[in-house]
């Protein structure tokens, strides 16, 4: 260090340690005094301004002698230790004496009061000072040097201004001392602020001032200083000046030779400070990789460090997992490759939460709906991960903590950062206000890898109001439990019944077949339980003890898991229980859930699915799993089938006749009637139903019909029907069956609604029957037929007749029908007006039958056997 034109400061090699420093005096010669700063709580004392040529013979001997070797002999020593003596540039003395060049440059004066006549060296300094003023070169030439005395300004007085004003330029200054190895105080040019400059994004270890004024060193803060100090003082760098917290003046010192703040923390002298890194203008990456290259040789001050991943293997700091379920707005469980589930927290990042209040008080306060913004972090992480495969970096194992004055306790946790395409899941949720971030001790390593980025996401959301931090009013979530509220459900349940297919969210899974749903149109949480099926029951406290799981109840819950959980689905109320919950279909993009868990053998199909559409599908399901044991079909044996010997016995025909009313005539001679007995039933059926769908009508068009389908449909006269969808050709063409009538129509999907459950074929049977005339050959010929059908409508339709099941049919039974005044036999009046003729049938037991007791003579008139096809008859 060069202290003045006439002083500096030397330094031996280092060994194990800074070298002790020397400060030499050269002799015989005299330059002026430095500036000098007013002693600071002594307001009698004022700044001295430097004497004319001061700076300028410093400038001389700091750009000729700093960081370079030189040679020097003491030829005084005074009582006080100061030594004054001869210093040449180079290792010995036949170097460049320093002395003589300043003399030469007129930069120094010779102290001529103490010249001996028979000193050699004296008398060429003598001679050199002559030279100079006779050239008048510095401190000899005209004008006295005035124009050499510097401005410096020691304070300035809007330092945020001022460095704002600079737009982070470099800036050209000279480091005049090193206080500690990340604090400097530097002379900016060309205007001479001389200013305390603190390294952005970094600290060193500190000399600490004891009460008696000594310092004490933190360990290696003396290397850290000399390590600054060997590279940059009193040498020529750039400074960006980056920001001014609190009067602090942040920034970098670039050099020639490097970026001392990376250096710094690369040889394990500093390490990061996060509240300055945000500033640091050349990339916080760059410092956090050389801070991690030190740790990991354990250089100096990270000699005793311990990685917070030290104990975990490769292959568990970084894997590839599946996410199952976001718990909250920082945790997460994901499926490990090995089927394993393990919980993940998304590292250094806090979710929302309430201040100071005692939630405990209200003992139905929901913390995803009654925390501001919590629903809306813990839905934007489940739709970007549910079901995703995402990459995981454990940063650190936080251990588990015991619960204390005020705070909870918590378990062990894995903390990690969480990354799907490349985005940084944590930085996402910040970015867009959904969580804050963890401020830590400086000291405290345990926290995310990248933890400048999420720093960074957050002043971003903070500045343009996201989220948290926006000023706006914060979001209310208002959604209704009805969950086991047996009242609520039941008025709830109509418009679920109506809408058809709802939208829902998957909450929660109980068991393999019971879940809770988050119905997002309706805004409630309802409890769901699938309906056609039987699964296993999970292990639950029951009034008289814990009740033991059923076999593969926990694998058909983790089946429902991981198929539905927090997915979006699509829901089909049917029904509900005594106990509030509702009862239906659950589907997922294309999937029924009742059926995937009967197609993969976790369980029996229940016979309330009789009456479904999906019954045939998960019949067949069940028995293939039934036929290869699979998991609850394992032990499943079929029973014995016992050889019936069928002793045939030649029936007598059993004439039963019972009334029956005539409700539909098909162009296939077929017919449907309605039985008299339950006629009532149904009007008062019809009735009921009507009177309650005039109270709730159905929105039109929200129904969406499928083939199968049991619904209600108006009528052309205005009322509504029971019938069943068999065949949908677009929404304004649906073929519907009249099931209490018989008759078909083609309508349009706003005629019809879904059916409500109190009103259903589980309630009261479909009312019309199919039949078919006994002993009758239908007429192949279309206008013969038409004539027969046209007869038939006159004499029977809309009318109440007897009738006499005589044998089965393919399709339905074949009866005979008696007028019910007269109890005339309607296919003998057909026969006798030649209008069909007898159709002779093979079974023994009917050939027994006298025919002619039913068609009289005409059985003998065959005329068939003249040319009958013309007219429609074959034999």
């Amino acid at each position: 260090m060069v202290l003045s034109g006439c002083a500096i400061i030397v330094r031996g090699q280092p060994r194990g340690g800074p070298p002790p420093e020397r400060q030499i005096n050269l002799s015989n010669i005299r330059a002026g005094a430095m500036a000098r700063r007013a002693a600071q709580g002594q307001p009698d004392t004022k700044d001295t301004p430097d004497e004319p040529w001061a700076f300028q013979a410093r400038e001389f001997l700091r750009k000729k002698l700093i960081g370079k070797e030189v040679c020097f002999t003491v030829e005084i020593k005074t009582a006080l230790g100061r030594e004054y003596g001869m210093v040449y540039l180079g290792r010995d003395t036949t170097g460049e004496n320093i002395a003589d060049s300043l003399v030469n440059e007129g930069l120094a004066t010779v102290r001529r009061e103490g010249i001996r006549g028979n000193n050699p060296d004296q008398a060429r300094l003598c001679e050199l000072e002559d030279q100079a003023k006779a050239s008048k070169k510095g401190l000899w030439s005209e004008g006295g040097g005035t124009h050499t005395i510097r401005d410096i300004k020691y304070i300035i007085e809007n330092p945020r201004n001022f460095i704002d004003s600079l737009h982070q330029r470099p800036i050209n200054a000279i480091i005049e001392h090193v206080r500690d190895g990340s604090v400097v105080r530097a002379l900016l040019l060309p205007d001479y602020y001389l200013v305390t400059v603190m390294l952005s994004g970094v600290k060193c270890p500190t000399f600490k001032r004891e009460a008696d004024g000594a310092e004490s060193p933190e360990p290696f803060a003396a290397e850290a200083k000399f390590f600054t100090e060997s590279r940059l003082l009193q040498r020529d760098v750039q400074i960006i000046l980056e920001s001014c917290p609190n009067q602090i003046i942040l920034g970098t010192i670039l050099h020639p030779n490097g970026n001392i703040t990376e250096l710094l923390l690369k040889e394990g002298f500093a390490r990061c400070v996060d509240w300055s890194m945000a500033v640091y203008t050349q990339g916080a990456e760059k410092l956090r990789a050389a801070e991690r290259s030190a740790k990991e040789r354990k250089v100096r001050i990270w000699k005793d460090y311990v990685a917070p991943t030290a104990n975990l293997d490769q292959k568990d700091r970084q894997f590839v997992a599946k996410v199952m379920q976001v718990v909250n707005a920082d945790a997460m469980v994901v499926k490990l490759n090995s089927g394993e589930l393990k919980t993940i927290h998304l590292s250094s990042i806090r979710p929302p939460r309430i201040e100071g209040e005692n939630k405990d008080k209200d003992k139905r306060f929901r913390p995803l709906y009654d925390i501001p913004y919590m629903f809306e972090a813990r839905e934007f992480l489940r739709k970007k991960l549910i079901g995703k495969k995402v990459n995981v970096t454990v940063d650190y194992i936080r251990a588990a903590t015991g619960p204390g004055e005020g705070t909870p306790a918590f378990s062990e946790r894995t903390c990690a950062t969480v990354t799907i395409g490349g985005i940084n899941i944590a930085e996402a949720l910040v970015s867009k206000g959904l969580a804050t971030i963890i401020r830590y001790r400086q000291d405290d390593d345990q926290r995310s890898s990248h933890y400048d980025e999420l720093l960074a996401a957050e002043a971003r959301a903070i500045k343009n109001g996201k989220g948290l931090h926006s000023k706006k009013e914060v979001p209310i979530h208002r959604v209704a439990d009805i969950s086991g509220e047996t009242q609520k459900a039941k008025q709830f349940l109509p418009f679920l019944q109506r809408a058809g297919r709802s939208e829902a969210v998957v909450e929660y899974v109980f068991s393999g077949s019971r879940l809770k749903l988050y119905m997002p149109k309706e805004t409630c949480l309802i409890t769901f339980l699938l309906a056609g099926i039987e699964c296993p029951r999970s292990s639950r406290n029951m009034p008289g003890g814990m009740q033991v799981a059923e076999p593969f109840s926990d694998e058909a819950m983790l089946f429902t898991k991981e198929l539905v959980l927090q997915r979006e689905v699509e829901v089909e109320v049917e029904s509900m229980d005594k106990a509030g919950n509702f009862i239906g279909w659950l589907h997922i993009e294309g999937v029924n859930l009742s059926i995937a868990l009967v197609e993969n053998a976790l369980s029996k199909v229940h016979f309330t699915a009789e009456r479904s559409a999906y019954y045939k599908t998960l019949v067949s399901a069940e028995e293939s799993c039934r036929q290869r044991k699979e998991k609850i079909w394992a032990n499943y044996e079929e029973k014995p089938v016992e050889e019936v010997v069928h002793v045939t016995e030649e029936k007598e025909r059993v004439a039963n006749y019972r009334a029956v009313y005539v409700t539909e005539i098909c162009d296939t001679l077929h017919f449907y009637t309605q039985d008299v007995e339950t006629g009532g039933q149904l009007e008062s059926l019809m009735e009921t139903m009507r009177a309650e769908i005039a109270s709730q009508p159905p929105v039109e068009g929200s129904y969406a019909p499928r083939r199968g389908d049991i619904c209600i449909a108006k009528f052309a006269d205005g009322e509504w029907y029971r019938a069943k969808v068999e065949k949908v050709e677009s929404p304004a063409k649906v073929h519907v069956f009249y099931i209490d009538y018989g008759n078909r129509e083609v309508v349009s999907s706003t005629r019809l609604a879904a059916m409500p459950p109190a009103f259903g074929t589980r309630i009261l049977p479909a009312q019309a029957t199919e039949h078919a005339f006994a002993f009758i050959q239908v007429p192949q010929d279309e206008d013969a037929r038409a004539d027969v059908v046209d007869c038939i409508v006159r004499d029977i339709q809309n009318s109440q007749c007897l009738m006499n099941v005589e044998y089965s049919g393919v399709t339905c039974p074949h009866v005979t029908i008696q007028f019910g005044d007269t109890k005339d036999d309607v296919g003998l009046g057909l026969v006798k007006e030649g209008l069909v003729m007898v159709d002779v049938r093979k079974e023994k037991h009917l050939q027994k039958i006298d025919i002619t007791t039913f068609y009289g003579y005409l059985f003998h008139y065959d005329f068939r056997a003249d040319d009958a096809d013309e007219f429609g008859y074959r034999r």
